[in-house]
């Protein structure tokens, strides 16, 4: 797996699924999820807390499928994939009984994402490909169409990516950052600006054009800074250090890579810490910096342990699920043909009946046309 050039993509998930409810009024609802998504980057167990203390007494499902979302992806801010892939099925059933193409579109982005951070690519675009299906059902004019069209185009980039294509990748990215532009209220976009920018970078740094790619990896920091997002602007660090790595410049990577770890201390991104200390370890090795070398190797190799078994857990738990889904559609699809056999059956039956009892008719009228006849001869 490649998840450590990936990056927390889950925040475009936040305040796109409209609720109402019993037990918490919308204003107080929405406070208490826009505080904690504030903290999603710094301080996901708080966020976790938090979100538990709101499903206690919450019985709405619209209020849940967003406090779900919320607990999902504070589960992947510490790569918990297990926990949030089951906090994302909850949502999406819950989804299912709305009926409600919004809602519908974006718990399944959420799905989309999870699936492709996870590298199930192809269900992560069987995912996309209902989430298009929903997306034309929504108004031109709806701010959350441009919203979750920009979510798409960015996800699809993703995983063009992942691919190893990454022109058509920076094409998809481009169009995602435009789609952003048409959301009337920016300040709900910079979290993902800030993603997709440290991504254009990487594929940039990809086609070997480093000019380019700093000035994403800066744009990706300045929007990160902005917003206070450690995560994000630690992220973009990372990537910008590769640049002066590609030119010897080790201290100069190190200096920024260094930035990048103490943004990350408290965070518990895996994929994160993973990827400062794999480079961290390597330009430390250039410089014959043997100690330290060692140190952030052995830091690295116990990172990505623990993050391969996050990974399998989740995997192992989407595999039960998709499969449990698939026998609820073959029960589906079996109840259907019994009810089609038997409609075929009945109506069968109704034809013949209709049949047999228009040929008693002819029968009985031809029966007593044949006695007329009789009378008017004998008379």
């Amino acid at each position: 797996m490649k998840l450590f050039i990936h990056v927390f993509w889950l925040s475009f998930l936040l305040c796109t699924v409209s609720v109402s409810g019993q037990k918490t009024s919308d204003d107080s609802l929405g406070v208490i999820i826009k505080k904690a998504n504030q903290e999603i980057y710094n301080n996901p167990d708080n966020v976790i807390k938090i979100g538990n203390n709101l499903l206690k007494n919450e019985k709405d499902p619209k209020k849940l499928i967003r406090i779900y979302l919320l607990l999902s992806t504070a589960g992947f801010a510490k790569r918990d994939f297990d926990e949030s892939l089951q906090y994302i099925y909850k949502a999406r059933e819950l989804a299912k009984k709305t009926n409600d193409p919004k809602i519908q579109t974006s718990v399944l982005m959420t799905v989309a994402v999870q699936f492709q951070q996870m590298d199930l690519l192809s269900k992560s675009i069987e995912t996309l490909d209902e989430v298009d299906k929903y997306l034309a059902e929504l108004p031109d004019d709806l701010s959350l169409k441009h919203f979750e069209t920009a979510r798409s185009f960015a996800l699809r980039g993703m995983i063009y990516k992942s691919q190893s294509n990454p022109e058509i990748a920076l094409q998809e990215f481009l169009i995602a950052i435009k789609s952003f532009e048409k959301v009337p209220d920016q300040k709900t976009t910079y979290y993902n600006q800030s993603i997709i920018y440290y991504n254009i970078g990487t594929c940039y740094l990809t086609i070997d054009e480093p000019e380019q790619a700093q000035k994403a990896f800066q744009k990706s920091i300045n929007i990160a800074r902005l917003i206070k997002a450690n995560s994000l602007e630690a992220f973009a660090l990372k990537g910008m250090s590769e640049i002066p790595k590609q030119k010897h410049q080790n201290q100069a990577a190190l200096d920024l890579l260094l930035q990048a770890e103490k943004l990350s201390e408290n965070i518990g991104d895996l994929t994160l810490n993973e990827g400062v200390y794999r480079e961290m370890a390597h330009n430390y090795l250039a410089m014959g910096k043997q100690d330290l070398y060692q140190l952030y190797s052995k830091k690295y190799f116990e990172t990505r342990f623990k993050r391969e078994q996050s990974e399998l857990s989740s995997i192992n738990h989407a595999l039960d699920i998709h499969n449990l889904e698939s026998q609820k559609k073959n029960k589906d699809m079996t109840a259907r043909y019994h009810y089609l056999i038997w409609g075929i059956l009945i109506l069968g039956v109704l034809i013949f009946g209709l049949f047999f009892y228009s040929v008693l008719k002819i029968r009985k009228r031809n029966q007593r046309d044949h006695e007329e006849i009789k009378k008017l001869l004998s008379s």
